[in-house]
């Protein structure tokens, strides 16, 4: 670890300039002629029927080339989840639809020469609506005698759409029940997360447009390029071979863009039309009709025994996953699969969890997907076990984790959708985390000492997570490197950056893998034709499944090389040939050869071949990063305001291949999870309409509500991942919520069971408390 040249080391991102001087990146940089541009026409009714739509009007409008309706369009049955083959979520959707299932279903789309004709020409759309009964709360849409949302006959993959079930899961280990009588101590609680949105910079927009031989193209805003190339050709009922897929820069993504939304609208436009076709968001529309994260109601029960130890944990979540199943089956495996192995000492487990269907917005993927939620109700019922037994939480939690060599059934049982492996934990820092977390908050001197000025109290909380890199024997990611004369190498790898840096960490693994520098790797990423195949950015897979496929690649062209060079050495062996500053040397004879003079060698003057190799990666395990949170707040009695004063995320990631940008996941997470914590929410009428789809009334922070954050990194070395190297994108989001809640406990001795913590809230419970 310690002789690395570029790994754990300081490397600009490789788009940085680019990005900084405003090169067209971007989807929407590129314009082409004669693009038509789409607007969509949307429900105003959360559950109604389309008696009759009457589009003629709207047909005459100047200049509009097209509109579409279910009347007109493929009525073929997919998801919309970018999610590997065969997707775990339910064929429940239809590009266009009779039934409207929520405030912001598609009713029609308009084609025409401009945004502002294709907008006039919606409201010339005459449509006729029988009104249905509508329900909006996950727990009222499982009852029965409950309005059915999906009545399909089409519709597969649903576990009991007759109930409004998306799905259901039901995992034991042990006996609770049993579990629970033995414990000395016992804590049953329920807590409930919010609607939010990712509010990505860039909403989501597509560009189609057919190439010189009629291929389509689709340009687009997307995690998952190669899943969008494969919806798309199933919804319009076309071959894969007839699209190609093309990933720009992204302005964010988050997991709202692991999904297929715009782009199948975009592609039928332009190939009924022969034209170039765009669609672009708004922020409204962004809000309204493109991806939440999954409201949860979570039960927790949890027991355990005067020394401390755990016993057993019951952990129900109910899911809101609107009027589509999206992503609603692994969401909410996740939130089992991700949380309860860290307590691995409660011999007795169950999970259970039901997805709903309601006449909301539509749930999906959101960095956490599924830990989020659950964390938010497990790390506060862990403090308050611990109060039950006077105990420290923090000593709590290191009595009860999960340690390297260690396993949990759970592992083995949840496996996102489908049954996982048995998987031994092979790095673990927690017990660190624990330690320096806590000296750097100042743990033992604040934590239950009570502390004001005036109506301002200070509390501190804690939490404590894992998460995973990857989705076991699921996700597969491939790269192609080749060699160029002057030693430098064009990499082509599916790997799927939108903003992470993911491109600089791919050429960071193939600089130190060759003995180059990072600036001598080409990366070209994320277009189906002319790179390899990867799922995409999705489930912290990044670095471990896109980087793990670079590295094989590189490991490959590294053998070539070597081959080589042993020919014009002389020698019979290749174990003591380094690669270093660009050169082949051999320790044993001291003899160099550059890989320029290697490449123009191989490449015209003997056994001429291209040096280039393929390499796939897929992998039984998916290593899961550990983090403890430490948040200090400031709560004042009069308003009810929180504000963190002091964050710190201590984080085992592996070995960090670029500390600077992990450090920027980090506190991107972390800022995204204090928002969620304290001000995002969705708010509706009784009619099912979102009321704040604006950055006026929906509140995501700017820099001056960040509080002071410090990352302590606790270097291990993961034997399985690229480097030693796990993921880190999305665990950090996972602690605001119940670190806060935790706080506001010690400040106040008040506990708020619904997110976000919002200065109404704390008021409350400070009147309910008194």
């Amino acid at each position: 670890m310690s002789d690395f040249k570029v790994i754990g080391k300081k490397t600009d991102k490789i788009d940085a300039m680019a990005l900084a001087t405003g090169q067209p990146l971007f989807v929407d940089d590129l314009q082409l002629p004669d693009t038509l541009q789409i607007k969509i026409l949307y429900s105003p009714y959360a559950h109604a029927i389309i008696e009759d739509i009457d589009t003629s009007e709207a047909e005459k409008y100047p200049g509009v080339k097209m509109v579409l309706t279910y009347k007109n369009t493929p009525h073929i049955i997919h998801t919309t989840a970018g999610q590997g083959w065969p997707e775990p979520s339910p064929y429940d959707t239809y590009m266009f639809d009779k039934k409207m299932r929520f405030v912001g279903d598609r009713v029609a789309a308009v084609a025409a020469e401009t945004e502002e004709q294709a907008a006039e020409a919606l409201k010339l759309i005459k449509v006729k609506y029988k009104v249905l009964p509508a329900v909006f709360d996950s727990e009222e849409a499982i009852k029965e005698g409950a309005p059915v949302i999906h009545d399909e006959p089409e519709i597969t993959g649903a576990y009991d759409p007759k109930r409004n079930l998306a799905a259901h899961i039901e995992i034991r280990v042990g006996d609770v029940e049993k579990g629970f009588e033995e414990s000395d101590v016992v804590v049953e609680e329920t807590f409930e997360t919010q609607y939010a949105q990712h509010t990505p910079i860039e909403p989501h927009v597509t560009l189609t447009y057919l190439d010189e031989y009629g291929r389509l193209v689709i340009r687009t805003s997307t995690q998952v390029p190669f899943h969008v190339r494969r919806i798309v050709a199933q919804a319009l009922g076309i071959p894969v071979q007839k699209i190609r897929v093309v990933k720009p820069r992204i302005g964010g993504g988050f997991g709202t863009k692991q999904e297929i939304i715009l782009e199948e609208i975009c592609s039928y436009v332009t190939l009924k039309t022969k034209r170039p076709a765009r669609l672009l968001y708004t922020r409204e529309e962004e809000f309204i009709s493109a991806r939440t994260r999954h409201p949860f109601k979570v039960k927790v029960k949890i027991g355990a025994k005067k020394d401390g130890m755990l016993h057993a944990i019951r952990l129900y979540t109910l899911s809101n996953t609107g009027a589509y199943g999206s992503h609603g089956l692994t969401v909410a495996s996740n939130a089992g699969s991700k949380t309860l192995p860290l307590y691995n000492k409660a011999e007795n487990v169950e999970f259970v969890a039901d997805i709903a269907y309601t006449n909301l917005p539509v749930a999906g993927a959101y960095r956490g997907y599924g830990a989020t939620q659950s964390y938010a109700a497990l790390e506060q019922a862990i403090d308050m076990v611990a109060e039950k037994l006077g105990m420290d939480p923090l000593e709590l939690r290191k009595r009860n984790h999960i340690r390297a060599g260690e396993t949990s059934p759970i592992f083995k049982a949840l496996g996102e959708g489908r049954e996982g492996v048995t998987q031994y934990i092979q790095s673990c820092a927690l017990d660190e985390l624990l330690e320096k977390g806590a000296k750097e908050i100042g743990w033992f001197k604040k934590h239950g000492k009570e502390r004001r000025n005036g109506s301002k109290v200070y509390g501190i909380g804690m939490s404590m997570h894992m998460q995973g890199s990857g989705i076991p024997l699921i996700d597969m990611g491939a790269a192609t490197l080749k060699m160029n004369e002057d030693g430098s190498f064009n990499l082509l790898y599916g790997g799927t950056d939108i903003g992470t840096g993911l491109d600089t960490i791919a050429a960071q693994i193939v600089a130190e893998t060759l003995g180059i520098k990072p600036e001598q790797v080409i990366v070209y990423a994320s277009d189906t034709d002319m790179t390899p195949f990867d799922v995409g950015a999705y489930a912290s897979s990044g670095t471990f499944v896109s980087g793990g496929a670079v590295l094989k690649a590189a490991l490959k062209v590294r053998d070539q090389i070597l081959e080589v060079a042993k020919e014009k050495f002389g020698e019979f062996d290749t174990k003591d040939f380094i690669l270093e500053d660009g050169k082949v040397i051999s320790l044993k004879s001291g003899k160099n050869i550059t890989l320029s003079e290697i490449a123009y060698d191989t490449l015209y003057v003997r056994n001429q071949h291209q040096i280039a190799a393929t390499g796939s990666f897929v992998s039984p395990y998916s290593p899961p990063p550990f983090a403890v949170h430490f948040v200090e707040i400031e709560v004042d009695e009069e308003t009810g305001v929180i504000k963190p004063i002091k964050y710190v995320a201590a984080v085992d990631c592996g070995k960090p291949i670029n500390p600077e940008l992990v450090k920027g996941q980090i506190i991107g997470a972390l800022v995204n999870g204090l928002s969620y914590a304290l001000t995002e929410e969705y708010i509706f009428s009784n009619s099912g309409r979102m009321l704040n789809p604006n950055f006026m009334d929906y509140k995501i922070p700017s820099t001056r509500d960040i509080p002071e954050i410090k990352v302590i990194l606790a270097e291990t070395y993961e034997p399985t991942g690229p480097y030693g190297a796990k993921s880190v994108a999305e665990i950090n989001i996972n602690g605001p919520i119940p670190a806060i809640g935790n706080a506001l406990y010690d400040a106040l001795k008040i506990r708020l069971h619904k997110s976000p913590y919002t200065p109404e809230r704390v008021l409350e419970a400070i009147k309910n408390k008194k």
